[in-house]
């Protein structure tokens, strides 16, 4: 019995040193990065409704780039506006290359110019395969129709029969 309220005593004790040296590392982070705000793992993840994976993901291909202390990491502004950045890029169908491609000139300083005229020329791209796909579907909807008006005229015949 005691040797149970011990290990318990401990654990408790460790989580609070844990939270303690969290604490520490942020105040450290917010003091070597200035003013700006920093954001921990989990945070950046639920603002964003991603998973922790995705944002290591991220981070491993080059989109993001957090402040480390010791095990720790922290993303800044910078990095926030990075991933809204790769996740709308997501959601107009830009793969990661092509998204990475564009971020990076965020970064490159290159002028604002060429970002635009990079942007401007992957989305007609995007928009000419988007409406190439449309234009498919439109015609797999209107088969599927036909097919469907064929089948009910078939049934409405076969079902006057059986009734006669």
């Amino acid at each position: 019995m005691y040797e149970a309220a011990r290990k318990h005593i401990e654990a408790e004790a460790k989580l609070e040193a844990a939270k303690r040296a969290k604490k520490i590392a942020q105040k450290r982070a917010w003091q070597l990065n200035g003013d700006e705000k920093v954001y921990s793992v989990g945070e950046l993840a639920n603002e964003h409704h991603v998973s922790t994976r995705s944002l290591r993901f991220y981070e491993e291909q080059g989109l993001l780039n957090p402040l480390r202390r010791g095990r720790t990491r922290f993303f800044t502004q910078t990095d926030r506006v990075r991933l809204k950045l790769v996740l709308r890029g997501k959601r107009l169908g830009f793969s990661l290359a092509e998204i990475k491609e564009i971020v990076l000139m965020y970064d490159a300083k290159l002028g604002e110019t060429r970002q635009l005229k990079l942007l401007i020329n992957t989305i007609a791209e995007k928009r000419d395969i988007l409406e190439q796909r449309q234009r498919d579907l439109d015609i797999t909807l209107r088969e599927m129709q036909d097919v469907e008006e064929k089948c009910l005229a078939q049934l409405r015949e076969i079902e006057a029969e059986e009734r006669q």
